[in-house]
């Protein structure tokens, strides 16, 4: 195993791949808890949905750079549903843009694929992520990157703001912060956590990736700073895991991940039940 790992640890592809899928999994885990506590965390599977439409268009109109038309989107998306929330229930306007937009998707791409395109493998690496990962370009891994740097660095500024706004909006309110600024935020944040992570986990498993690290957390932890501080930690383990095992294994990349995640939240689990 160890030569198998060698051998794959030359090529640069492995490299970058082990870089974005591990930047991608620390940002994924620190917003969770926020979504999570908000009961706010399906939003990641409509955004996910949303960036899937949007890289149909992308994919059609021949894009190099395919983020340039899907995070423009996805942001957008991410704001109406934050300002759409006020007026419609938010998980029935979740629910209304995912559906939406995945139906969307899936007819652009069967109306303008061409014959000899392979349609079913388009479709099946965009929505469960099997090999993009692996093909990240210089480009895309630089803007991945430089991305997931920023998004820890906000993060990290707001952190109080965050933690008042996730915890009591009243209170948060009543000290004087503009909570739907901070809501606008957290909103444009998941967006490019999730535009990021299609290329890992796929746009139907983008929610497990964001949820499972939290509720893992909640299991054993009961603070704010601990349960995120855990989460991340149980994020980039269970992500480097997933990902050297797909490697070995020659397994999907997304999925593989999602099991691992899974796998180490039946043990937080465990362990939670122990101690109390």
């Amino acid at each position: 195993m160890f030569e198998t790992l060698t051998l794959y640890f030359q090529y640069p592809f492995v490299i970058n791949a082990l870089i974005v899928g591990i930047l991608i999994a620390l940002c994924s885990s620190l917003l969770g808890v926020t979504l999570v506590l908000k009961r706010f965390s399906l939003i990641g599977d409509g955004l996910a949905h949303v960036a899937f439409g949007a890289l149909s268009v992308a994919t059609i109109l021949n894009f190099a750079n395919k983020m340039l038309v899907t995070l423009p989107i996805t942001i957008i998306f991410a704001v109406l549903i934050l300002r759409g929330g006020q007026k419609i229930k938010g998980d029935a306007i979740i629910a209304m843009i995912s559906v939406g937009s995945l139906a969307f998707g899936y007819l652009i791409m069967n109306l303008f694929a061409n014959s000899s395109s392979n349609l079913a493998g388009d479709v099946c690496a965009t929505l469960f992520g099997s090999t993009s990962i692996l093909t990240l370009t210089s480009e895309e891994v630089f803007l991945s990157v430089l991305l997931s740097i920023l998004m820890i660095l906000a993060f990290a500024a707001f952190y109080n703001k965050i933690f008042a706004v996730t915890i009591d909006e009243n209170f948060a309110k009543a000290v004087g912060l503009d909570v739907e600024l901070y809501n606008l935020l957290i909103s444009v944040v998941v967006a490019v956590i999730i535009v990021l992570s299609m290329n890992l986990v796929g746009s139907l498993l983008i929610s497990a990736f964001i949820i499972f690290p939290a509720l893992s957390a909640m299991k054993i932890f009961k603070t704010f700073r601990a349960v995120t501080v855990f989460s991340a930690i149980f994020s980039v383990i269970c992500a480097l895991i997933g990902l050297i095992s797909s490697i070995l294994a020659g397994t999907p990349v997304g999925s593989t991940i999602v099991a691992v995640d899974t796998l180490g939240f039946l043990i937080c689990w465990l362990i939670g039940g122990l101690r109390r």
